[in-house]
């Protein structure tokens, strides 16, 4: 019965990359000259540090750039709602970098796929969506339809098996 896994990843290395190259622009950008702008990656989690919240926006623009263009989708991140002060007149911010379906958008994932009466069976597995059907234009016809439902998260399409 083929099948396929709907999955939520990042490249972990082009994340490292991404940061060290927003690190290398702040620190030889003009504006930035003097200041404590900076990102700090620990695994999925960036803090971007700044001396006030307009460099902090800065910084994170930067970051946002270098991720595009690194190929990581800037929809992977949940960006922080407030910028902490820590000290002086510093402020940081933390980013997480979201792995893996969560259980609440794969329910919502299985429910479309029910509701929408498909030839297609779809179950939960960890953080991935496991989808099967009897033949393989079911399944591509599947991938159309939640490439065109779910457009606030950047989802991938692997292990395609006939």
């Amino acid at each position: 019965m083929p099948s396929f896994d709907i999955v939520s990843e990042v490249e972990k290395t082009e994340v490292k990359n991404a940061v060290e190259q927003t690190n290398k622009e702040v620190g030889t950008r003009f504006d930035f000259k003097g200041s404590d702008a900076r990102v700090e990656q620990a695994e999925l989690v960036l803090t971007v540090f700044a001396d006030n919240e307009f460099q902090l926006g800065q910084v994170q623009d930067i970051l946002n750039v270098r991720l595009a263009k690194r190929g990581v989708d800037i929809r992977a991140l949940e960006i922080g709602e407030k910028a902490e002060k820590i000290g002086g007149n510093k402020v940081k911010r933390s980013c997480t970098v979201k792995v893996g379906v969560e259980t609440e958008l794969a329910k919502k994932i299985v429910k479309l796929f029910k509701d929408s009466k498909m030839k297609v069976q779809a179950s939960i597995q960890g953080d991935t969506v496991r989808v099967s059907g009897k033949n393989r234009d079911d399944l591509q016809a599947a991938i159309a339809f939640i490439k065109k439902s779910i457009t606030d998260f950047p989802l991938q399409y692997q292990n395609f098996r006939d």
